[in-house]
């Protein structure tokens, strides 16, 4: 998906050039002498070349905030895929561990499972409670620290999956701005120059305009991703914590059950 909007992004900037190239020369006429020099600044190379520092240095942080919410991509990709992968094999083995009181076995297979989500907080839960279980009987004390001891996991590993994704939201929210910023300063240098060189027409602002809506391009190019990432992996995450609630609230019930067993023997 990255590289499918990397693409996106890089032909919207190529049907911008485009269209400045269209601006430039209008209709099939043989372009003047000087209109062929304003012809070559406004390919990509050409004003790229041209750039000021402004612009330059402009580009060079959207580029890094680029590289940067890719990276955040694509780990929180890997990671989510890993959680999802490792859980689906988790459930069915533990919950058939616990359909038989194999507590112990239940403890094993969470173990090996250290990327999945639901079996951290299966074995917070289980941790805590074997240590009571070991001891008499359960009491309600005992079964509301497990419950804190699920409640803790499930902050833990939730606050795990939510990592970067405050960095793609500020990315997604001031990249363009940034990009605004090197479109702002091109154009104020555009029409200074156009004052300096009274009685010129649109040529000697247009290299400049190009100059500042590329910068705005590159913003939204880095920007647009990374806000459709930032809800895609949010709305992972939220599902994340209903699975991790569910899988505790049975737990408690679980225990509750084993109580109750307890309590009539």
């Amino acid at each position: 998906m990255t590289i499918l909007l990397s693409i996106i992004g890089s032909k919207a900037l190529g049907v911008l050039v485009f269209l400045f190239q269209a601006a430039a020369q209008p209709g099939g006429a043989a372009p003047a002498p000087g209109e062929q020099n304003l012809k070559d600044v406004f390919t990509m190379s050409e004003m790229i070349k041209h750039l000021g520092w402004v612009a330059l240095t402009v580009i060079v942080i959207l580029l890094i905030m680029s590289m940067y919410s890719i990276a955040i991509m694509v780990e929180r990709f890997l990671t989510y895929s890993a959680a999802k992968k490792q859980s689906r094999e988790f459930a069915p083995r533990v919950a058939q561990a616990l359909k038989n009181d194999r507590i112990e076995e239940a403890i094993n297979i969470s173990d090996k499972h250290k990327k999945s989500h639901l079996a951290m907080v299966v074995n917070a839960g289980l941790q805590e409670f074997r240590a009571h279980d070991a001891s008499s009987d359960i009491s309600g004390d005992e079964i509301e620290a497990s419950k804190r001891a699920l409640q803790r996991a499930i902050a833990i590993k939730s606050a795990e999956f939510k990592r970067g994704l405050s960095g793609l939201a500020t990315i997604g929210s001031t990249a363009p701005f940034v990009g605004l910023f090197g479109t702002v300063f091109g154009i104020i240098n555009a029409f200074t120059g156009m004052k300096a060189a009274e009685g010129a027409g649109i040529g000697a602002v247009a290299g400049g305009i190009a100059e500042a809506l590329l910068t705005t391009a590159l913003g939204l190019a880095v920007a647009v991703p990374a806000v459709w990432l930032f809800n895609y992996f949010t709305g992972k995450v939220d599902g994340f914590i209903v699975e991790m609630d569910n899988s505790a609230s049975e737990l408690i019930d679980y225990f509750l059950k084993n109580r109750t067993r307890q309590l009539r023997s």
